[in-house]
C-alpha cells in the first residue's frame, strides 16, 4: 500500500480532475495508478502524449504487445492487468490467455515475438543489449522507425511501470476482466524453452 495522499475523485482540482474525468469516462473508474502518477498532473499529460505518439506510429496491436511482454518482464501487475483489459478491445480473450500464459506459443506471428523478445530483453538486461538485438528486428522486416518505435514503447513501460512499483501503488483489477485472465496475466514470465 502507497503512502502517498493522493486527491479523491471529489478533492480533485483542475488539471488532475480532468486526468481523472477522462479516465472515469473511457475506463469506468479512475484506477490508483492514475491517482498516484496525477500528483504531478502535468508529466502525467506528457506521459498520455508520449504513448499517443509512439501507439499511433507503431500501431495498437504492436503497441499492446510490447507494453504486456515488457509489463510481464519487469513484473508490473499494474500494467499488466490494464494492458490486458485494453488489449481484450483488439485480441479475443482466448489469443490473450494463450499470449498471458506464454507469447512464444500463442500463435503470433515470428515478427510479433520478436518485437516481444526484444521488449523483454531491454526490461531485463538493457545494458546487455547490442546491434545483434536490433539486427534480431530488421531481419523480422521491421524498419528503422519501426524499431525505434518498439525501443520506445518498451522504455517508456519501464518508465511507468517501475515508477508504479517503487511508490508501492495499490492495484486495481480493472472491470470486465475475468478471473483466469487476471491469473494468466499476473503470472510470472515463462523461461525461455518452457
Amino acid at each position: 500500500m502507497s503512502i502517498l495522499k493522493v486527491p479523491s475523485e471529489a478533492e480533485a482540482t483542475g488539471l488532475t480532475a480532468e486526468i481523472y474525468a477522462a479516465d472515469a469516462h473511457s475506463m469506468g473508474y479512475v484506477p490508483s495508478h492514475t491517482k498516484a502518477m496525477s500528483l504531478n498532473p502535468e508529466a502525467h499529460r506528457i506521459w498520455e502524449s508520449l504513448t499517443q505518439a509512439i501507439s499511433s506510429s507503431l500501431g495498437l496491436r504492436r503497441y499492446e504487445l510490447v507494453t504486456l511482454a515488457a509489463a510481464q518482464a519487469i513484473g508490473s501487475s499494474h500494467c499488466r492487468l490494464a494492458h490486458g483489459k485494453k488489449t481484450l478491445t483488439i485480441i479475443d480473450q482466448e489469443q490473450l490467455l494463450a499470449i498471458a500464459r506464454n507469447y512464444r506459443e500463442a500463435g503470433l506471428s515470428p515478427e510479433e515475438v520478436a518485437m516481444m523478445d526484444y521488449a523483454v530483453k531491454l526490461s531485463t538486461d538493457a545494458a546487455g543489449m547490442n546491434d545483434d538485438d536490433t539486427q534480431r528486428l530488421r531481419d523480422a522486416g521491421f524498419s528503422d522507425r519501426e524499431i525505434a518505435d518498439i525501443t520506445l514503447a518498451a522504455a517508456a513501460r519501464n518508465y511507468f511501470s517501475r515508477a508504479l512499483l517503487a511508490l508501492a501503488v495499490e492495484l486495481d483489477v480493472p472491470p470486465g476482466v475475468s478471473t483466469e485472465l487476471q491469473e494468466a496475466l499476473l503470472a510470472p514470465l515463462p523461461r525461455r524453452g518452457d
